[in-house]
């Protein structure tokens, strides 16, 4: 729920930052939007591992989470900079957006490999 929260204001904040041409309060405010998003996906991630366990399937699909712990650095590095380079701060929006855009192959390489359990497709069961 605490993600599902963050990413619901994501639509608001980002029509508030277009109306208003990228000014500085709303392009922060929608870096702490997304920064809060992170680290709300940052726990349910150590909540899922924690639950499954030392050997989770899940730990073993992430691994260290570099781009998790990345993205959640350029958010709060480009929150504090919507104040004083603006295009800087929509820059490193965009970056995260489309280090995310790559397909993440850590958990399709476990599925493959047989590390992970998956479900064939057929249908409802």
């Amino acid at each position: 729920m605490h993600l599902l929260f963050w990413l619901s204001l994501v639509p608001f904040v980002t029509g508030w930052m277009g109306e208003n041409n990228f000014a500085s309060i709303p392009l922060a405010a929608y870096g702490v939007v997304l920064l809060m998003a992170a680290i709300a996906y940052t726990i349910l991630q150590f909540a899922i591992i924690a639950d499954q366990g030392p050997h989770s399937p899940l730990l073993a699909a992430v691994g260290a989470d570099v781009k998790g712990k990345i993205s959640a650095a350029l958010y709060a590095i480009a929150i504090p900079l919507s104040f004083y380079e603006r295009w800087i701060a929509g820059a490193i929006y965009v970056t995260v957006a489309l280090i995310w855009l790559a397909p993440d192959r850590r958990i399709e390489a476990k599925v493959a490999s047989g590390a992970l359990p998956h479900e064939k497709s057929g249908g409802p069961k």
